[in-house]
Parts: structure tokens; C-alpha cells; sequence
């Protein structure tokens, strides 16, 4: 690759940091999120496992001497490593025998099978996930508000501009990868709906060249799509399947199709926050369901422009899905992790981020500005039901905002940050 043309990606400090303390790092997700580009632009090295050139040459070679194809100048790419499982052995073993750290990259878009590998590899291969771009690494938010210091209390007042409904919207379908940044508006929900037919048509199957039904896997997806960031179960998946589209999955084939998912990277669930918010309350330990970028959900229920202007509850799902994405990826940069919140009362928190020393912080969405005040008295009202059950008060309150035109401290102590100002 060409260097100089080099997009950054905010996992880049990471894949240093990393390569500096363990022998090999395996970099995940999805198909197209730049993973390929993001592992060459860090080594001196490659081989593409994946590549059809002298009729996928490098496979062959790759599966008859797996050592082989180790060698070569370090940090070395390994991209698509899963296409031949054994290769995972054959870097933890090398990595044993040179004891060097950053000897190698290896890159998957999807988890295989255990089948084939015979050690995990602790120690020696950490993992890093990667998504699709963030709206500030393709360019769309200013990054004026750091989140990293947001949650430290720490903010400067600032106007940031107004935001145009359709320029959110079009940030949406058109997803967070690379390739389809330069795509015009009106096309740009091509990718993905292809990223998805790819990835039922072929990529399921190499997985383990196991057949499996393309229609009822669609209907799934579709499900999904409709109840995009949502804590919906597998039973409600189903009988919406059977409501909406009059077919009929049983529960065993929508678990089996969701580990699919989640081993493809096509889903990125957002986890039940489990520490003790609350000291005598239950909390749901129900996970809100995400596919790896707003775009696919898009592509399955072909969503426009017009059809999300005269949709707007749907828009709200969708607007909430981006910027959980964004702030899942700003806040692994600093160490941090994010959850959501739901208890048995109803009370729910959209996002909440537990630093590394067990703080944690709350965070509402909302699309537009004049549902700033009813966010707010949300986060207030939970953080007093909190306080009189003795649980753990949050460190910051925090609305994130798709229309608000200023990052500000609202007097009775709540955040606003508009999502096109953030970064991590």
C-alpha cells in the first residue's frame, strides 16, 4: 500500500502500544472496516491468504507448510488468517521460539471453529477489535469535546455549528467504511446492502461448509433490522418473523444464526451493565442488539432519505445505533468500556461507560435539541432513585445530541455534546 495515502484510524495507538508488548496481535471485524489497511500501513511485511492470484497460491501454500509463509521482515501481515486455521498454532509456536515482541499481524473477518487450533494463544496473540469509522475518523465531527476528558468532568463551552437532519441521516446508510466515504448520497447504500448479500451467499458457508437456509437467515437479519437497539429475546425475534413475514424459525435455528452473526462480525451487541449501580435493584441482564454499523440495518429494511424523514421513531433507533458505535470505539481507545443500562422499574440509561477505575458514566441520545430537557430529567431522576438506594452514584451525566449546536454544561450539572463534536 501506499503509505502516504494513509487514512489514521484511532485503533492505530493501540496496534503500537500493542506491538510493543506482545509477540503477535490479531486484529477482528468486520469485512471492509479497513482492517487490511490498517495492519499494512503498521508492518514491513505482508502475505494476503485470501489473494486469487496464482490460483490462491498463497492458501495452498499456506495449508501444505504453514511456517512457510511466516517468514519475512516484522512486524509481517498475515491478512485473512482464518482461511487457514492452523496458521494460528503456527504463529504462537514461531512467537515461542523467537521471543520478540511485534512479529507479526494477523487479520480475520470472521471467528472460525475451534476445530484445528490447539492453543489460544494467551500470552503470546492479544486481539484487538475494530469497526467500521467513527464519524470523526471519516471526517464528520469536528472532535472539539474529547470523551476521554468529558468523562474526567472536563469541558469547554463551545458553539459547534448547526447540523443538517440530512447530513445525519446520509451518515447512516452510508455506514462507516472506508470505501464508501467518497460514494454520493444517493448510492450510498449500495455497499452495504452488497456487504450483506456477500456475506450470506459465501462468507457463511466457507465458515465450516456448512449449507445452511439463505431465506430464513435473510428473515432473521430482517428481524434484527427492525429491532435495531432494542433488548428484544429470541422469542420475540421469532414471533416477529412469523408476524411481519409469515414465516416460521424455531428458536434453536435463531441461536445458532445469531452466533453466525456475532463470529462474522456482522453484530455488536451492547452489553448489560452488571456492577452494582444500584444497590437493591435488579438490573436486566438483557443485551441491546446492534449489527457492526447503523448502514447494514439500512440495507435490510431499505431505508431512503424520504422513508427516514416520514419515519422519524425509526430514525431515533438508527441515530442512537451510530452513536453507540462511535462511542464504543472512542472509549476502548483509553481503556474504557461501554454497557447499557435497564432494571426491572423501566429505568433505563442508553449508555453507560465504566472507566478502568470503576467509575462510570451516563449517557442519554437524542436525535433533536428540544428533547434535551426530557433526556436530562431522565439521567436526574435515575441518578436520585440511585442516591436513595445507596448504589453508585455516575461521575457524569451526559446528553449526546444529533441537532444541538453548541457543547455545553447545562445548570443543573448535565452534559450536552453534539455527536458531530466528539471524539475520543
Amino acid at each position: 500500500m501506499d503509505k502516504t495515502a494513509y487514512r489514521p484510524r484511532i485503533i492505530d495507538k493501540q496496534i503500537q502500544e500493542y506491538l510493543t508488548v506482545f509477540g503477535a496481535i490479531c486484529i477482528e471485524g468486520p469485512k471492509w472496516c479497513g482492517k487490511t489497511w490498517s495492519s499494512s500501513y503498521h508492518s514491513n511485511s505482508e502475505i494476503m491468504i485470501g489473494s486469487p492470484e496464482g490460483n490462491f497460491q498463497n492458501r495452498r501454500l499456506a495449508e501444505m507448510s504453514p511456517a512457510i509463509v511466516l517468514d519475512g521482515a516484522v512486524p509481517r501481515l498475515i491478512d485473512e488468517w482464518q482461511e487457514v486455521p492452523q496458521l494460528w498454532d503456527a504463529v504462537r509456536h514461531r512467537v515461542d521460539q523467537r521471543p520478540e515482541k511485534g512479529q507479526f499481524i494477523l487479520t480475520g473477518s470472521a471467528t472460525p471453529v475451534r476445530k484445528g487450533i490447539l492453543h489460544s494463544g494467551a500470552g503470546r496473540i492479544a486481539r484487538l477489535r475494530m469497526r467500521p469509522m467513527s464519524l470523526y475518523e471519516s471526517g464528520e465531527s469536528s472532535g472539539v469535546v474529547s470523551l476521554e476528558e468529558l468523562c474526567e468532568g472536563r469541558l469547554t463551552p463551545a458553539m459547534t455549528g448547526e447540523v443538517d437532519l440530512r447530513n445525519l441521516i446520509t451518515y447512516i446508510i452510508r455506514g462507516g467504511w472506508p470505501g464508501n466515504l467518497d460514494t454520493p448520497a444517493e448510492k450510498a447504500g449500495l455497499l452495504p446492502t452488497e456487504y450483506l448479500t456477500a456475506v450470506i451467499e459465501d462468507d457463511i458457508y466457507r465458515m465450516d461448509n456448512v449449507k445452511r437456509n439463505p431465506t430464513k437467515m435473510r428473515l432473521l437479519l430482517r428481524s434484527l433490522a427492525r429491532n435495531e437497539s432494542t433488548t428484544v429475546t429470541n422469542k420475540t425475534l421469532k414471533n416477529d418473523v412469523k408476524e411481519i413475514d409469515d414465516e416460521d424459525i424455531d428458536t434453536d435455528t435463531i441461536a445458532s444464526y445469531l452466533d453466525i452473526f456475532k463470529r462474522l462480525f456482522l453484530t455488536d451487541n451492547l452489553e448489560p451493565y452488571a456492577s452494582r449501580i444500584r444497590s437493591s435493584v435488579r438490573v436486566k441482564q438483557a443485551e441491546k442488539r446492534h449489527f457492526s454499523d447503523p448502514s447494514l440495518a439500512c440495507a435490510l429494511l431499505k431505508a431512503t432519505p424520504e422513508r427516514l424523514l416520514n419515519d422519524l421513531k425509526t430514525l431515533e433507533f438508527l441515530f442512537e445505533s451510530l452513536c453507540e458505535r462511535d462511542l464504543k470505539i472512542y472509549a476502548e481507545s483509553f481503556g474504557a468500556h461501554l454497557y447499557h443500562y435497564q432494571d426491572y422499574a423501566n429505568k433505563e440509561i442508553d449508555a453507560v461507560l465504566e472507566l478502568q477505575d470503576g467509575r462510570w458514566c451516563a449517557f442519554e441520545i437524542k436525535l433533536g435539541a428540544n428533547q434535551i430537557d426530557e433526556a436530562a430529567r431522565n439521567l436526574l431522576s435515575i441518578r436520585g432513585s440511585i442516591e436513595e438506594s445507596g448504589g453508585t452514584l455516575p461521575s457524569v451525566m451526559c446528553v449526546i445530541c444529533g441537532l444541538s449546536n453548541a457543547a455545553y454544561q447545562r445548570e443543573d450539572g448535565v452534559f450536552v455534546v453534539p455527536i458531530t463534536a466528539l471524539k475520543n
